[in-house]
């Protein structure tokens, strides 16, 4: 094996069969595994959302209890709205998928844009935020090799998911766990050793807002209460990437969704929900260089040289769980410019899948792309979130809006569940569309700005690429009208003498690009050659490999397509034959069939379109 192959193999692992039955089993992904590797970036914003709730409400802190309940609140209304994203689209596609079919073409593109330029931010935030957290353990002299260790992580990040998304998970789970389970008890043990508080939150929160709206007003109390709650609008990021994903969960995939966006609301809401419930408790005052969480640990551990182990291993973990949640931009954020290939929006070499059944090439997107904004922003965390937080409320929105309309069309059908089911994602819509707002307004200045810039530089390069491929498609679509060549003669199998003059010729999804040449090579050179022999690479993408009956699909339309080439030159006496390949790669196909017909043909020549592939 040459030394290059020899080294990739080492990296990223041997290649997949697509074809074997057991193989979508074997990278498929359980409810509990989806939950690590496509929740973690939810989980993860516990670590900055809840905190930048906090600090909004100022002095007012008791106003917390309101932010505690309808951050609970909104996170099952997400995850529920969400559900039935999933229902509708057990193929995958989320937000994307949602607003192409439900709402058109053109707004689908917009939250394509917004999906992607969010999860390139998902690596690039989650990354800088976890070296922030490891390097604020270490000196300050180690803070001018920061930057350097971001990039370095994404390109870890890349190679793990080069091998596979299972495999990236299954070497993260233990950060993961460790995350929570810490966390979890952390949250209830601050909660008991302060329990004579517990009872005076509710009180306390009511004769606080009593006295505010008498002094101040009704007005700006609720416009406080807004404001602060969609500053934490961080903490709802990720909930969507379960239903981009749903094609790569186990069978069956809508039950599997399900109970994973089940186990990401319960996780969420108790993590955040509790980080708020600390702060009321403990109400920690903001210090420079360290995060409200590792304030609110330090007091509950204590100065013991034990407690202080625990809170290095906490703010460790969080530093882990960060680098986990930079993993989803990678997991999700390619399949959604899968997606929008399939569509035409982005270059079709984003729909194939490596010898490991990675989209490999969405994969070197993401990575470049979130580098480039790391180093564009110099990894400063502030800018990232405001650009962050816009784009998810953006799909949010528009998948939510997506629904009601769905559900308003329902009613001509007499279905039983409209009514409830509208009114619900009507409410969910409100909800984050309100978000989207109030975010969008109160952080335009300090970087909302540029989020609305690169978003629509986005959508600008899809338009571009999407009217190529229009046009393209349209001449081939006329090329194979004028070109299909009807088959009416009885058809004759004519022996093939392998010693003769042979033509190779290349066929690829027209008909028309194919006959073109083969009609050509007759009208160039007349009855030189005696044989024809017609090769085609079926190629496995995403879109092909949605399940075993679009593998046999594609299979089965390969084979017709040359079958019809093979009769064609039957009916006319001429010697034919065909050879089908089916992979990942089209060259190394055609290469392996190339060989093949070579050996067999002594005398042969090899022939293609320009533009085959």
């Amino acid at each position: 094996m040459p030394l290059g192959k020899r080294i990739k193999q080492v990296l990223i692992g041997s290649p997949l069969n697509p074809f074997n039955p057991q193989i979508l089993r074997h990278i498929s992904l359980v409810a509990f595994l989806a939950w690590v590797g496509l929740g973690a970036d939810g989980l993860s914003s516990t670590c900055y959302g809840p905190e930048e709730a906090y600090i909004a409400l100022g002095s007012h802190t008791h106003f917390a209890l309101y932010i505690a309940i309808a951050t609970a609140v909104t996170v099952f209304v997400i995850s529920l709205g969400y559900n039935q994203v999933i229902e509708l689209f057990p193929s995958g596609g989320g937000g994307y998928k949602v607003a192409s079919q439900l709402l058109g073409a053109p707004i689908g593109l917009i939250s394509g844009a917004a999906l992607i330029v969010d999860y390139v931010l998902t690596i690039a935030v989650s990354t800088a935020s976890a070296m922030d957290a490891f390097y604020s353990i270490l000196p300050s002299g180690f803070l001018r090799y920061k930057l350097l260790s971001e990039v370095g992580l994404i390109i870890v990040l890349l190679l793990l998911n080069m091998r596979g998304m299972k495999e990236s998970i299954k070497f993260l789970l233990p950060i993961f766990l460790g995350f929570f389970i810490l966390h979890v008890f952390l949250i209830l043990y601050g909660i008991f050793a302060h329990h004579h508080g517990l009872t005076l939150i509710v009180p306390d929160a009511l004769q606080e807002t009593k006295n505010t709206i008498a002094t101040v007003g009704w007005l700006p109390v609720l416009a406080l209460i807004f404001h602060a709650y969609s500053l934490g609008s961080g903490t709802y990021t990720g909930l969507e990437a379960v239903s981009n994903n749903v094609n790569r969960l186990r069978e069956p995939r809508v039950a599997t969704g399900k109970w994973t966006m089940f186990y990401m609301a319960v996780s969420l809401s108790m993590t955040a929900t509790g980080m708020i419930l600390l702060f009321l408790l403990w109400g920690p005052q903001p210090e420079e260089g360290k995060t409200l969480n590792a304030v609110v640990f330090q007091a509950i551990l204590g100065p013991s040289q034990t407690g202080q182990f625990v809170l290095m291993l906490t703010l460790l973990l969080e530093a882990g769980l960060l680098f986990v949640a930079a993993n989803t931009g990678f997991l999700a954020g390619p399949s959604v410019l899968a997606n929008m290939a399939i569509d035409g929006w982005m270059p079709n070499r984003f729909r194939h899948l490596s010898t490991r059944l990675v989209i490999q090439n969405g994969l070197f997107l993401f990575g470049l792309f979130a580098i480039g904004i790391l180093l564009w922003c110099d990894g400063k965390v502030s800018l990232l979130v405001v650009l962050y937080s816009i784009n998810v409320f953006i799909t949010f929105s528009l998948s939510l809006f997506g629904m009601c309309v769905y559900w308003g069309k329902q009613r001509e059908k007499a279905s039983p569940r409209w009514f409830w089911r509208l009114s619900f994602s009507f409410f969910a819509f409100t909800i984050t569309s309100t978000i989207l707002c109030i975010t969008l307004i109160t952080k335009f200045q300090s970087g909302g700005w540029l989020t609305v810039v690169i978003t629509c530089g986005v959508i600008f390069i899809c338009s571009l690429i999407k009217r190529h491929y229009n046009k393209f498609s349209k001449k081939l679509a006329q090329l194979d009208i004028q070109l299909k060549q009807p088959l009416v003669h009885p058809l004759n199998q004519v022996l093939i003498d392998t010693q003769q003059p042979t033509a190779v010729i290349l066929v690829g999804k027209s008909t028309g690009v194919a006959m073109h040449t083969l009609l050509n090579v007759i009208r160039m050179f007349p009855r030189h050659f005696k044989n024809f022999v017609f090769i085609s690479a079926g190629i496995v993408d995403v879109e092909s490999f949605a399940g075993q009956n679009s593998l046999e699909h594609m299979r089965s339309d390969v084979n017709e397509n040359l079958q019809y080439f093979v009769d064609y030159c039957h009916q006319y006496g001429i010697a034919a034959e065909a050879y089908a390949s089916f992979g990942t790669d089209t060259v190394e196909e055609l290469t392996k069939m190339a060989i093949t017909v070579g050996k067999k043909y002594s005398n042969c020549i090899f022939l293609l379109k320009q533009d085959y592939f």
